[in-house]
């Protein structure tokens, strides 16, 4: 079995560079980073943010010797990295595009600067819930109020017609009790994050609504992209492109070499399950960042926030303020598959 240095170095050098467009020396022909260090969160997000702890050794290759992951304290965790991005905790960090816009819309100093992929999110539901519509006086749990899960359903139920506040049972457990709830039959839905979605499957626990995978319009758009904080992007552009040229390589990694990464993902203690690891990265479309418009994206979940009364700004003005494509549009051009 190869050891995580070996194996990053190993796909990078061989089978990255020649086929998922790896290229080292356009790297190093660019200044240095403008630090060295670089901070990101150490846990909080889904199993989906892979390609965060798959990169470690790529950033350093980026020029980041002194790569920090950070243990955030606060929940809902998801939450916590939103607050922490705006804090300046943490530099950057992959993110769920929905957290990072309601942040947006109550004025952090955030900024999203790429997407990653699509895909994360499943909703599931007991025999007798078969679509979004009819979750109408239906019991669905959910961690917190506020949280992903909530947001998420709440703006699925709204695209339909559905008032998520009035026609919904709102039933707060962890995700745990959830799916046993849901084995049981004493709730009806839940949304589920990347393992839980590997895992209910397996286990054969509930069945698919929504898989945002490849159902439409949700399989369309980004799930997970990369945030900073605003600072430390304008104080330092080529640092900034250096580390989103590795999220977008390790990506590129977790679609290419899912059976590795998994493993990997397990060695550095991210996630204690390799059959969990590896289906949730061959479940999700890694491959398809530089086929989508992050701007359609922003825009898209904008809309669908404001839909379920969560924001109160228009898309435009979160789009205008809140994103920046430089970096990423040169990437897509740079990394091409």
């Amino acid at each position: 079995m190869m050891q995580r240095r070996d194996f990053l170095r190993a796909t990078a050098a061989g089978l990255g560079a020649a086929s998922v467009g790896l290229r080292a020396p356009r790297a190093g022909a660019e200044p240095p980073p403008e630090t060295i260090r670089l901070r990101l969160n150490a846990s909080g997000g889904a199993l989906c943010n892979a390609p965060q702890y798959v990169a470690e050794d790529l950033f350093r290759g980026e020029g980041f010797t002194d790569v920090q992951y950070v243990n955030l304290q606060g929940t809902p965790p998801l939450a916590a990295i939103g607050k922490a991005l705006a804090s300046g905790e943490i530099d950057l960090s992959m993110t769920y595009a929905t957290n990072t816009i309601l942040r947006l819309d109550v004025g952090d100093p955030v900024v999203i600067l790429a997407g990653v992929h699509v895909g994360c999110y499943e909703l599931f539901g007991s025999g007798g819930v078969r679509a979004v519509r009819d979750l109408r006086g239906r019991k669905v749990a959910v961690p917190e109020m506020g949280s992903s899960h909530h947001t998420f359903v709440s703006m699925m139920a709204a695209h339909v017609g559905l008032d998520p506040r009035k026609d919904i049972e709102w039933i707060i457990q962890s995700p745990a009790d959830a799916k046993r709830g849901l084995a049981d039959g004493k709730i009806d839905a839940l949304m589920a994050f990347p393992p839980d979605p590997q895992e209910l499957r397996m286990k054969k626990i509930g069945h698919v609504i929504v898989s945002s995978a490849v159902d439409r319009p949700w399989s369309q758009y980004f799930c997970c992209m990369v945030t900073g904080n605003r600072e430390f992007v304008r104080r330092h552009p080529v640092a900034t492109k250096r580390a989103i040229r590795a999220f977008l390589k390790a990506a590129d990694i977790c679609a290419t070499e899912p059976d590795r990464a998994a493993r990997l993902l397990v060695d550095r203690g991210t996630t204690p399950s390799y059959a969990y690891a590896r289906q949730t990265l061959k479940d999700l479309p890694y491959d398809r960042w530089r086929q989508l418009d992050p701007t359609d994206t922003v825009r898209f979940w904008s809309l669908r926030l404001h839909e379920a009364g969560l924001i109160k700004n228009g898309p435009n003005k979160i789009v205008a303020q809140g994103s920046d494509w430089r970096y990423f549009d040169e990437l897509k051009k740079e990394l091409k598959g």
